[in-house]
């Protein structure tokens, strides 16, 4: 005769994944992952809106609230790297609604070179266009073409007739993007500047998020 086998009861604890989800601009999404190869295995999830975003930027808070839904219902730690962006302080205050941190910060330029320098280049030169390695990179598709100055070079003065010069914050010391962001600057018709900040404060806040978030779960 055959016993019956008591069958285990199916735990209902599930256990909160460990590590930290990061939802980011796309534009930082290479920046993020040279970081976090510093890291343990595991410990950072990257996830990324599109930087296209950056021209559209009533997208960007609809966009986080739907990664950021998905994400609370596994249990999941989780940071955004943004700045504002645009959003004219929507992002700041859906996070803050959420409870959610943000890297800090108005923008890419003063995260990567840091407040005081960022400031002190304003105070030298008001009339600044910014430029980093992802905007180096795709210059010609976000500003040439993006802006239309590639068929119509006469908008050239509208969008930069107040500028004065072009300063490159650079996160990797590289000859030929340190090559394309001068010829980004003759372009346009700016003089020529050049910062090597590196990954700035975003090291520092994703070891941070890192950390918190793996004390959380052990």
């Amino acid at each position: 005769m055959r016993k019956n086998r008591r069958l285990a009861s199916p735990s209902t604890h599930v256990e909160a994944p460990a590590g930290v989800l990061m939802i980011a601009c796309g534009a930082l999404a290479r920046e993020i992952l040279d970081i976090t190869k510093q890291l343990p295995t595991g410990a950072v999830e990257l996830t990324c809106l599109p930087a296209i975003w950056h021209n559209h930027p009533e997208k960007i808070v609809p966009g986080l609230k739907r990664k950021i839904d998905a994400a609370k219902k596994t249990g999941r730690n989780i940071v955004v790297i943004y700045g504002d962006c645009g959003t004219g302080g929507a992002i700041d205050a859906y996070l803050e609604s959420e409870s959610i941190p943000r890297v800090p910060g108005p923008h890419c330029y003063e995260m990567f070179l840091g407040k005081s320098d960022f400031d002190a280049e304003m105070e030298a030169e008001l009339g600044t266009f910014f430029l980093t390695d992802y905007m180096v990179r795709h210059f010609e598709r976000l500003v040439m073409k993006g802006m239309g100055l590639r068929q119509h070079p006469q908008l050239r003065d509208m969008y930069f007739g107040n500028y004065k010069r072009v300063l490159y914050i650079a996160q990797t010391e590289d000859p030929a993007l340190l090559a394309k962001a001068r010829a980004a600057a003759a372009m346009l018709a700016l003089d020529f500047d050049y910062r090597f900040a590196g990954y700035g404060a975003f090291t520092d806040f994703i070891s941070t998020a890192s950390q918190t978030a793996n004390a959380v779960n052990s």
